[in-house]
């Protein structure tokens, strides 16, 4: 009984110890915020903590590829709550957003340690003013394929394809005025160089190796999905877009070494352009001569120049020293293109002149009589002037579309995947039945890339599904859009376009839908409608593209140029 009484007392102590212990206080919340840069710009994070714990994570990167970017973006901040750390993998295939959220969410954290990043604030550079009596333009595109740098640790080739565009502004002596060179590299994903835009072939041929890190050495293979292909073409950046991230292997800046040879190139003609990179260029590289060359040649070469050739060359090479013409495709002729394909720009001025690109994938159409998959993909060009109040007073829009060999157009530009990737099904009278296999060589995969035509260059040739010519609905589509603002463009494709399939709206369509929507319209703009179809009747936003949200780049790539046509 005693013993029953002690352990009582003894229980009764310690519950009325517990109860009197003073409570330990829940930690306030803290809300910390930095920034870290993405592949596409700045990426901020706002961090809640309670002590030492991380309960929630929100990052915001609005330039991160859809698709790529956009995944790190989605999945890391919770990985890094559920961790507790920042010490977590990257998502495959978005490693520079992965390291920019990474940075962003440390730089919340611990500020001293990981500064916040800040976006460089470039200083407005002074407009071109170009006044001429007559004024033609030309746009030349033209598409190369390389192979290499090298291989990879695995001995596996790396192979890269380049599309070059310039958009060039001549007198009427041919003299040019302005000029604009912009260009696209693609290569395999087994390329070291960060940023570079990557292909691993069409959905079946196997994915490619794959170095995430940039390394030089094999981390996997690229998944072998249409989700891949997909997400692969939809981040295509240009050069000019990749801007100062993209550093070539003598260390200096793709588009500034760009700037300075269109620079250079103002006031030539394409004639002259030629000459002056045949005398002052290495024969062996291409590159703009230099004092003290190793190559033997190349040193002969510039000793034998003038002190004002050589003085004007040690200028030239102070901002470029890459090739025009080297395994990256050839510039020069791309701008001699430009020329031949030049005309009148009827127009009396025009404030600025913008440049936009669009790239994506399309499955299909259909399948063929073997049952494999048709691909294609697009690339779009815009070339837009704009007058001081944004309204377009000139556009010119291109667009390269390549295909699966087993498509059945006739003169269709074809893409086989790499050598290496067993070629493709092959329907080489255009019967729709295949005929065999393209070669697995790179002799094949250099033909099929040089024979490439843009749709306006494949002319009447090029007939689309309802007997239009492609090149005839896009004229009108530009003619419709001059004197709009880019808002008034997006509208106009809103309002006067079927939800369903993005052609312009009709009379009596069958389509429920497209016959509401119709309906709904005044009397004025179904008349508008009318002379609209009456020579335009495809898509401005379906699977072969968004031109209009090329157009929409071109005006936020603008630059000034004070353009006054007739004085």
């Amino acid at each position: 009984m005693k013993k029953s009484i002690v352990l009582l007392l003894c229980l009764a102590m310690a519950l009325s110890v517990v109860a009197c212990a003073p409570k330990e206080e829940a930690a306030e919340a803290v809300t910390l915020t930095g920034a870290g840069e993405g592949f596409g710009g700045e990426i901020t994070a706002t961090v809640v903590k309670e002590g030492d714990k991380i309960v929630s994570v929100e990052v915001v990167g609005e330039e991160e590829t859809d698709g790529i970017g956009t995944l790190a973006l989605d999945q890391l901040p919770a990985m890094i709550v559920e961790a507790n750390s920042t010490e977590v993998d990257a998502i495959s295939g978005a490693t520079y957003t992965s390291d920019g959220i990474i940075y962003a969410v440390n730089s919340a954290l611990d500020p001293a340690a990981f500064p916040p990043f800040v976006a460089e604030v470039k200083e407005p550079t002074s407009p071109v003013d170009i006044n001429a009596a007559e004024v033609t333009q030309g746009v030349g595109i033209g598409s190369y394929g390389r192979k290499g740098p090298g291989v990879d640790d695995k001995d596996v080739q790396v192979w890269t394809f380049n599309t070059i565009m310039a958009n060039v502004l001549f007198d009427k002596e041919g003299k040019i005025l302005d000029i604009f060179v912009d260009q696209l590299e693609v290569g395999t994903p087994n390329y070291d160089g960060a940023g570079m835009p990557h292909l691993s072939g069409f959905p079946g041929q196997g994915g490619y190796n794959y170095d995430e890190n940039h390394d030089e050495m094999i981390d996997s293979m690229t998944p072998d999905t249409e989700e891949q292909l997909f997400a692969e073409v939809e981040g295509w950046e240009t050069k000019r877009a990749r801007g100062e991230a993209y550093v070539m292997g003598g260390g200096t800046i793709w588009f500034e070494n760009m700037d300075a040879f269109q620079e250079l190139f103002v006031g030539k003609t394409v004639a002259e352009i030629e000459e002056w990179n045949s005398m002052y260029t290495s024969d062996n590289n291409g590159r703009p001569l230099k004092d003290a060359s190793e190559d033997a040649a190349d040193k002969a070469k510039y000793d034998a120049l003038s002190d004002d050739e050589r003085a004007m060359l040690a200028d030239v090479t102070s901002s470029a020293t890459m090739s025009l013409t080297d395994a990256h495709g050839d510039i020069i002729a791309v701008i001699k293109k430009a020329y031949e394909s030049r005309m009148p720009l009827e127009i009396t001025e025009a404030a600025s002149s913008g440049f936009g690109f669009n790239s994506s994938a399309r499955k299909g159409p259909g399948v063929d009589d073997k049952d494999v998959q048709v691909w294609s993909i697009n690339e779009i060009f815009a070339n837009t002037m704009f007058d001081a109040d944004g309204k377009i007073v000139s556009l010119h829009i291109d667009q390269l579309e390549f295909a699966t060999p087993n498509y059945d157009g006739d003169g269709m530009p074809h893409f086989s995947g790499f050598p290496g990737q067993g070629g493709y099904n092959y329907d080489e009278n255009h019967d729709e039945k295949i005929d065999g296999m393209t070669p697995d060589t790179e002799e094949n995969y250099f033909a099929e890339i040089e024979g490439w035509k843009t749709k306006r260059e494949r002319g009447d040739a090029y007939v689309m599904g309802g007997g239009t010519i492609w090149f005839e609905n896009m004229d009108a589509f530009e003619e419709l859009f001059v004197g709009m603002t880019i808002e008034e463009v997006e509208e106009w494709n809103s309002k006067y376009t079927s939800d369903n399939n993005g052609r312009p709206l009709k009379d009596a369509s069958e389509d429920a839908a497209d016959k509401a929507k119709y309906d709904a319209l005044s009397d004025d703009d179904k008349a508008m409608l009318a002379d609209v179809t009456s020579s335009a009747t495809m898509s401005l936003t379906d699977e072969h593209g968004n031109i209009i949200n090329a157009i929409k780049a071109s005006y936020e790539n603008r630059r000034d140029i004070n353009l006054s046509i007739g004085n």
